[in-house]
């Protein structure tokens, strides 16, 4: 570590190990302390959309998450109701329309090479089993008092809160919004391929929409396993990622769907469950030389499958605003805080939308599904152009965002 600023991150997830490597490169020295002793990232799939991959790109990632991800061959919706395949959109349009891929990924295969490419850089520190105790403004920086193996006390040139949903960071600013349940629980599990039936497609993403659930399934694991996440309309808000999933609850929510779905539903014993929790990204996510990222700032449902995305994209963000200012930190987070909420905004508020209608039921559900069916796979691509055109900044010049 040299003479440079430095920015302490808390957090080692997707979105906290991504701005550390952003923030590393923009010029500064970076701190990431994470919790927990050891790296588990929470979940066991993601979705790398387009303008997610251009930010890992940029950061000389792409190599190492294609060695692991997978490329899908298209992505097919689905009717919980009759069975029948409403949509299909082939996965190689992404390439070809963006540039870029659409590629699906173990979190815990991402966070590791997050983690290596974190490891090999000799400005960056990881502090596992740490947690920040204090923090103490002085002269327009941060005395910032660590506890873990070693305890320390930093000279922090910004604290930047990446710690997640129920975020400790968010608490020391005024005007942050709190996190809320949205009225719906995610059930996911990993199965093993051999484990399913043929009719469940090795390279391919389903998508079932139904009455007041949705399922969604894809290949992890390089083609090894399929990750499932089931999300239903459930009032439940046990705080936490990790709750046990009773099998034969998650079943029976599914025992009038198609046979294709109750074979997925019925084949593992590992259920996990948690509440869906949001936090609208109206409220502040900067004050002073404090800012937030992510789904500290702004957790969404996940019906976009963005949620991952918007922190990698923050991350590149808040990057470039630290470049641009560096020697007055609160103008550089005010101006990424500024930067980010129209575009994750839009985003939270479209995957509240597209929840709405995965959920709909009876005569509105039959529209759906009859619109879908007819839009075919261009026009649902360029429905979300203003998603997936996104990329983060060139050296010498501003972002090209929309």
């Amino acid at each position: 570590m040299g003479e440079r600023p430095t920015i302490l991150i808390t957090g080692a997830g997707i979105g906290g190990l991504t701005a550390a490597l952003t923030v590393a490169r923009a010029g500064f020295d970076v701190v990431v302390c994470e919790r927990t002793a050891e790296l588990s990232e929470i979940g066991a799939g993601i979705q790398l959309s387009p303008n997610a991959g251009r930010v890992l790109d940029s950061l000389g990632l792409d190599a190492a998450i294609g060695d692991v991800a997978i490329e899908p061959e298209a992505i097919d919706v689905m009717s919980g109701v009759n069975g029948e395949r409403i949509a299909s959109l082939p996965v190689a349009a992404f390439r070809k329309r963006y540039g870029a891929p659409y590629r699906v990924i173990h979190r815990a295969d991402l966070q590791t090479i997050l983690a290596a490419a974190v490891a090999r850089a000799s400005d960056i520190r990881l502090l596992l089993g740490t947690t920040v105790e204090g923090v103490l403004p002085r002269g327009g920086e941060s005395f910032v008092k660590l506890k873990g193996p070693r305890d320390e006390v930093i000279q922090a040139a910004a604290v930047i809160g990446a710690d997640g949903v129920w975020s400790a960071t968010r608490e020391r600013i005024a005007g942050a919004f709190d996190p809320a349940p949205v009225g719906r629980t995610a059930w996911r599990t990993v199965i093993p391929r051999d484990n399913l039936p043929d009719t469940v497609s090795a390279n391919r993403v389903g998508l079932w929409l139904g009455p007041d659930a949705h399922l969604v399934h894809y290949p992890i694991a390089r083609g090894a396993a399929v990750n499932v996440v089931a999300i239903v309309d459930e009032v439940w808000d046990k705080p936490g990622w990790n709750a046990r999933g009773d099998y034969r609850r998650i079943a029976e929510r599914f025992n009038r769907w198609p046979a294709a779905v109750k074979a997925i539903v019925t084949a593992p014993q590992g259920w996990q469950k948690w509440a869906l929790t949001s936090v609208d990204p109206g409220g502040r996510w900067a004050k002073g030389n404090t800012a937030l990222l992510g789904d500290a700032a702004h957790a969404m449902v996940p019906f976009l499958a963005q949620g991952a995305a918007m922190a990698i994209e923050d991350a590149a963000v808040l990057a470039t605003c630290l470049k641009a200012s560096p020697a007055d930190i609160p103008t550089a987070l005010a101006a990424y805080e500024a930067e980010r909420r129209p575009r994750v905004m839009r985003i939270w508020n479209a995957a509240r939308r597209t929840g709405e209608h995965y959920h709909m039921t009876g005569h509105m559900a039959r529209l759906r599904d009859a619109a879908l069916g007819l839009v075919g796979p261009r026009l649902m691509l360029m429905q979300n152009d203003w998603i997936y055109r996104w990329q983060p900044a060139g050296p010498d010049a501003t972002a090209r965002r929309t």
